[in-house]
């Protein structure tokens, strides 16, 4: 395969990716932004204000507001910094960790439907093995 052929398959399969990305995340019924902050606390446990603002790449001020919302639904909880004082650790509630569980299967429910109404049987085989490939490319350094 050459080179063109490859950056071929490559924007066919970013522009398809990004449309199926929007297409799951119309499911959601929590903010982007605030499911992406619940997230984060789920895969990295507790974290500050500052440390999820980096991991989401975004103002720590963009993230305090965030976190406020979070806060005011009961979805997250701060506690005390272990080993420093002047700072807190922001947390996941149970509701929180609920509300991300619901959010998780609102999508893969609708892609499970989709794949269930769309494809044939081969082509299911053939996006299970895709499913595999794709991993492998999200690990490529």
């Amino acid at each position: 395969m050459s080179s063109s052929e490859a950056a071929a398959i490559a924007a066919e399969l970013r522009i398809a990716m990004g449309k199926l990305t929007r297409r799951v995340k119309h499911e959601d019924r929590i903010p982007l932004g605030q499911a992406a902050v619940l997230g984060a606390l789920d895969r990295n446990g507790p974290m500050t204000t500052s440390d999820l603002a980096a991991d989401q790449r975004v103002r720590p001020q963009s993230m305090a507001r965030s976190v406020g919302l979070l806060m005011e639904q009961n979805l997250v909880t701060r506690r005390a910094h272990p080993t420093d004082g002047r700072k807190s650790l922001v947390e996941l509630a149970d509701a929180g960790r609920a509300a991300l569980e619901a959010e998780r299967s609102r999508r893969a429910g609708w892609l499970a439907q989709a794949i269930e109404a769309e494809l044939t049987d081969e082509e299911r085989a053939l996006l299970a093995q895709s499913a595999a490939l794709l991993e492998r490319l999200a690990a490529h350094q």
